[in-house]
């Protein structure tokens, strides 16, 4: 017989009142393959316009820069406009910004045109570039300000996490197919950095469309900590929840590492052209004429290395790790606690990035697909334990952990750095000091919001 309130009684998706939830989660959960799609584009721009512009690592991070800029700029006005439209209005709005950052490349691509030309500067055309990411950003933004806490309403509480990871894994797949369009239209012979993202602008129109006639019912959250009743001023409430500070600065150091990890992915794998620096070993002359033959290129010295197109192409292969760890992770979420099983993926991760840093060769390129796996449950399970208890606040706390990506705008910088005076090894220090805070706040979270597990779930119980 089923215990009180087991998954098999009250299932992931129902609602107190009956009301099965499940086609609206498939519905939302569509939105983060979405951005996981689009992310997965950018992870894999940096290198194309190192070699396209001549970049240094630091300056191609304002990829990076400019895409989560426009989380920072846009995460509180997504937030106040979402408390203002509610759930659906705030993804509706989201979905139409990103179509206008979509159809924005053409243009964009025009401006490059004129610069090939000698009518305006590639510098110019890197800047019209990254406008239309930073806009593309800005609407994913709305996205993610409401999509991320909405699957953590939309069925009993205590598998709030559990929800957020499934929905989560949908990014995953949107991450892994990302890289592998970006091979193919901006390592070509004939770029052409357009074609997808006026593609992904259709589809969101579409989307839109849907999405304004479904059902999407605004549910508010518990609100454990009475919040709602306390004070009318929002923030000075939230800045009485440790849990919630710490989870914004927890989502700011992992998303800088996730950031500067995704995006000096093909620098990992393949020869820096001007110091001839390699992680990987020597790669045996018969893997240039098997199945594998693609993803390689004689280089000037003669031995066989990674090419760019064959390691964004890999990227792909890391967001299947990726994967795999959101689909494992939201399984584990729901036997153990969520907060020990972050600290546990944050010290591995750790150890992960010191294996890269210390050049190892095979083990620490290994290391860089085991750290997407461990990496995988990190943003959704921070966002459920920022956002614990704070009832009808959680629009305006989703808000603040959104903005809270402006950590992949500024650390990557400083990761990339590092490689162009040391090597890109050496750069992995970054990540690995953002690890360990994450590893922090997720051991010390039944301290900061005097609760042993989401919910009161009993830590030795699990799930």
């Amino acid at each position: 017989m089923s215990a009180p309130n087991s998954p098999t009684q009250t299932g992931l998706f129902r609602l107190p009142d009956g009301k099965n939830m499940i086609f609206t989660f498939a519905l939302v959960s569509s939105l983060f393959l979405l951005w996981g799609l689009c992310n997965g584009m950018i992870d894999v721009m940096d290198k194309h316009f190192q070699n396209e512009l001549n970049l240094t690592k630091a300056e191609s991070a304002n990829v990076q820069f400019a895409h989560y800029l426009g989380y920072f700029l846009m995460a509180l006005p997504a937030g106040w406009l979402a408390r203002r439209w509610g759930w659906k209005g705030g993804i509706i709005a989201g979905l139409l910004l990103v179509a206008i950052g979509g159809f924005w490349f053409l243009p964009a691509t025009h401006i490059q045109t004129l610069s090939e030309a000698g009518k305006t500067s590639a510098n110019t055309a890197f800047v019209a570039y990254l406008l239309g990411v930073c806009a593309i950003a800005a609407g994913l933004t709305f996205l993610e300000t409401v999509a991320n806490p909405y699957t953590t309403v939309l069925g009993p509480p205590r598998y709030a996490a559990t929800r957020i990871n499934l929905a989560q894994s949908c990014n995953g797949v949107g991450w892994i197919f990302g890289p592998i369009i970006g091979a193919q239209y901006f390592y070509s012979k004939n770029p052409q950095i357009y074609v997808p993202y006026v593609a992904v602008a259709i589809i969101v129109l579409v989307l839109a469309v849907i999405f304004k006639m479904a059902y999407v019912p605004d549910i508010k959250n518990e609100d454990d900590f009475q919040l709602d009743d306390k004070t009318p001023n929002v923030s000075h409430s939230l800045l009485k929840r440790p849990h919630f500070l710490m989870g914004v600065a927890a989502q700011f150091f992992y998303v800088a590492a996730q950031a500067g990890i995704f995006g000096f992915f093909i620098n990992s794998m393949t020869v820096d052209k001007k110091t001839g620096f390699t992680m990987l070993p020597q790669i045996p002359e018969s893997w240039g004429n098997g199945i594998l033959k693609s993803l390689f290129e004689t280089g000037a010295d003669g031995k066989l290395h990674v090419s760019d197109a064959g390691a964004a192409t890999l990227a792909s292969a890391a967001f299947i790790c990726f994967l795999l760890g959101r689909i494992s992770g939201a399984g584990l979420l729901k036997k153990f606690s969520a907060h020990k099983v972050l600290g546990l993926y944050g010290i591995l991760n750790v150890v992960c990035c010191l294996l890269i840093f210390a050049n190892f060769g095979w083990v620490s390129v290994f290391s860089v697909f085991a750290s997407y796996f461990f990496m995988s449950i990190m943003f959704p399970t921070i966002f459920a334990l920022g956002i614990f208890g704070l009832g009808d606040k959680t629009k305006k706390a989703s808000a603040f952990i959104v903005m809270a990506i402006m950590g992949g705008a500024l650390l990557p910088k400083l990761m990339g750095a590092i490689a162009d005076k040391y090597d890109m090894c050496h750069g992995f220090i970054v990540p690995a000091a953002c690890f360990a805070f994450v590893a922090f706040y997720a051991y010390a979270w039944p301290k900061f919001s005097n609760a042993e597990s989401l919910h009161g779930v009993k830590t030795s119980g699990g799930h």
